[in-house]
């Protein structure tokens, strides 16, 4: 696929790596499109980026999602690919027999995370992909997973959600590939930026690094260059690309 010639759009682009790739590709393809929920980011992000498209919405909700779909593919009548970013990690034990109240997982963070983390990305990918069909737009979806996919001690919920996210992968790669669709995801270990130095404690960063084979953090760039990869390459899909530097957790 030519980038240049190609309509993107993100979820969960107002921040973090999403916002990221956002201004990375926005000087490569012919329009980038971010839909986020903090309205406050995403103007931010238009006053530093003025030629991305900014929307503010809530994807775990299907009617709004549809809606927004809709208005996005009359104004720029096709998109050729979506990056579904927008997610959160949380983290908690099945059971905590230090908790004061209910030593089990809380069923609203449960229901939470994979609301945001999956169920969106399902109700977005399926208002898209329908659409790509009909304008008959050949293009790629990329999911945003996580080396938490493969199962992380303390991350039920978020673990869950992230190894549904690539069945989900595998299963679009062959239901859309007849329509010139491809779907891969991408599931990045740690990466070096600021929310990864917030997120962990200087102990947890150590012992992941010394767990890590190369011996660091992934950086920035080097997922930029995945995003780049696999919407260039016309043959990929249906793989999962693990960018962990051979981290296994």
């Amino acid at each position: 696929m030519i980038i240049g010639n190609s309509n993107i759009l993100i979820t969960g682009g107002a921040s973090g790596l999403g916002r990221t790739m956002a201004t990375y590709l926005a000087g490569k393809a012919a329009n980038v499109i971010v839909v986020d929920r903090n309205a406050e980011m995403l103007s931010e992000l238009q006053a530093e980026c003025p030629a991305i498209k900014c929307y503010t919405a809530d994807l775990t909700d299907y009617t709004v999602v549809e809606s927004l779909v809709a208005e996005i593919f009359k104004e720029f009548g096709k998109l050729h690919v979506l990056v579904n970013n927008a997610g959160i990690i949380h983290s908690e034990p099945l059971v905590n027999i230090l908790s004061r109240t209910d030593t089990r997982h809380s069923v609203e963070n449960w229901r939470k995370t994979i609301d945001i983390n999956l169920n969106a990305v399902f109700y977005v990918t399926s208002n898209v992909a329908e659409k790509m069909v009909k304008s008959r737009s050949k293009g790629v979806i990329i999911n945003i997973s996580s080396i938490s996919s493969y199962g992380n001690m303390g991350q039920s919920a978020y673990s869950a959600s992230k190894a549904a996210l690539n069945a989900l992968t595998v299963t679009w790669s062959k239901e859309l590939g007849m329509f010139g669709i491809r779907c891969v995801a991408i599931a990045p270990g740690f990466i070096d930026t600021p929310s990864t130095a917030a997120a962990l404690s200087d102990v947890k960063i150590k012992s992941y690094k010394n767990a890590t084979p190369l011996g660091r953090f992934g950086k920035t760039e080097e997922l930029l260059h995945s995003v780049l990869f696999i919407i260039e390459n016309d043959f990929y899909n249906g793989t999962i690309l693990n960018l962990d530097g051979g981290l296994k957790i």
